[in-house]
């Protein structure tokens, strides 16, 4: 069975699984750590602690005079580990104790031995019977030499404890700096669009992530020569295609001339409208394809109002044509240079949306253009007395070639995915919604 590093869930992060898996490891040193460290000072302290009960033994076994120079208490006894010592005759009968509360019998066997005796536990030297028959027995206190190595542990354990937190601070400080860098690295990803393919730096990239980066900038190189082939196509399709049109709009002209009236007159009206609407799909191609290739002009400080000007002095004749009443209606306050973003994409936007506007607007309509002042944010909105769109299509009006079922204005589906593009890069969002004071469209462009 596989062994999975990350965890499943709300677990699945670098910072949980190096705590998952290396405090547990931390925690499992550090205690086999003073485990064994608590053993080692163990026999340390009693090899040490052996030494000096044995020469205290045979030092007072040599002396025949010894005497004790004051009885201990039971906290020298058993807290402090101050020997106990004890001569006995050679009846082994006790002639000299410094700590009578003992009530330990001489042990037979010479050398050192561990007796329990008063509920605790006692390390004991026994001397062989000196010339005059007399033996010496020194004790020390087993619950002594377990709390001195256990101190003993516990200063040498102190420096593990007080780095653990500090290595697991350590750490999280080196994972939270390396999840910095992929979120630089994601943030970088996230930015680019079909209009901005960079290569994504490899500056302060662990080396670990460096080939994911690598990688990734690969694709985005693929992914530009795509793009690239892809407007090429568009751009070159659109130019060998308005050539044909064009002459066979040409031709028509002169064919209408010489066209007798009757049914083939309908059947040439539908032809032109067919040739009308491939020259206006063949144009709509070349302008995307122009907006989505690299290289827009850069971004200035634009006259909102006058670019409304504009695009309204060029449509005027289309309006015209169709005998619909186009206006422009500006709030007070409004300033002259409110946007920062390229005039050629902000005019596309206007452009596409007043054309459409006009375009589904049956002949004798209106359609205002307002500019509001909204709280100091700028917002334009296009107002249309047109039969609107069915409420659940408008979500898709933005899809290129998408049209509306059963509307009969000519038009190729691309004017609204352009516009959209365009608002995109000047950072301005277009919303639809149906009017409710009568039919008709209102096309609103704001800040995103």
């Amino acid at each position: 069975m596989m062994l999975h590093v990350f965890p499943a869930g709300s677990m699945c992060s670098l910072r949980r699984a190096l705590l998952l898996w290396l405090v547990p490891l931390f925690v499992l040193v550090g205690l086999a750590s003073a485990a064994f460290a608590y053993w080692t000072y163990g026999r340390m302290v009693d090899t040490f602690m052996d030494d000096q009960m044995q020469q205290l033994a045979l030092s007072i076994s040599a002396n025949e005079d010894y005497m004790p120079n004051m009885a201990l208490t039971p906290e020298r006894a058993h807290k402090w580990g101050t020997y106990v010592t004890q001569v006995f005759d050679a009846d082994g009968r006790v002639q000299v104790t410094t700590f009578p509360e003992l009530r330990a019998a001489l042990q037979p066997q010479r050398g050192f031995h561990n007796l329990e005796q008063d509920g605790g536990g006692w390390r004991v030297f026994t001397t062989a019977p000196s010339p005059s028959g007399h033996s010496v027995q020194v004790l020390q206190s087993a619950e002594f030499r377990s709390h001195l190595a256990a101190e003993r542990v516990g200063a040498a354990a102190l420096p593990i404890l007080l780095l653990l937190p500090l290595a697991m601070l350590v750490l999280w400080s080196v994972v939270a700096a390396v999840s910095r860098a992929v979120q630089d690295i994601g943030r970088q990803a996230a930015q680019q669009d079909e209009h901005n393919l960079s290569q994504l730096t490899l500056e302060r990239v662990p080396a670990e992530i460096r080939p994911l980066v690598t990688s990734f900038n690969s694709l985005l190189a693929r992914l530009r020569d795509a793009f690239a082939t892809q407007r090429r196509f568009v751009q070159d399709a659109a130019h060998e295609l308005r050539t044909p049109i064009t002459a066979v709009a040409l031709q028509l002209e002169n064919v209408r001339r010489d066209l007798p009236n009757g049914a083939c007159a309908n059947s040439f009206a539908q032809l032109e409208s067919g040739v009308l609407r491939a020259q206006r799909l063949v144009d709509q191609l070349l302008k995307m394809s122009r907006h989505e290739a690299t290289g827009v002009e850069p971004a200035a400080a634009v006259d909102v109002e006058a670019q409304l000007r504009e695009s309204i002095s060029t449509l005027i004749v289309l309006a015209d044509q169709r005998n619909i009443d186009l206006g422009l209606v500006a709030d007070a306050g409004v300033p002259a240079a409110a946007l920062q973003c390229a005039a050629g994409d902000l005019r596309s936007v206007l452009d596409n949306l007043i054309e459409n506007a006009l375009r589904y607007t049956p002949e004798g309509g209106v359609v205002d253009v307002r500019v509001l002042n909204e709280g100091g944010k700028l917002a334009v909105e296009v107002v249309d007395s047109g039969p609107g769109i069915p409420q659940d299509m408008l979500g898709r009006v933005f899809d290129r070639f998408f049209r509306v079922p059963g509307n009969a204005a000519r038009g190729s589906g691309l004017g609204l995915a352009i516009a959209q593009s365009a608002a995109q890069r000047c950072g301005l969002r277009i919303a639809l919604r149906n009017r409710e004071d009568r039919s008709g469209l209102v096309a609103r462009i704001e800040t995103a």
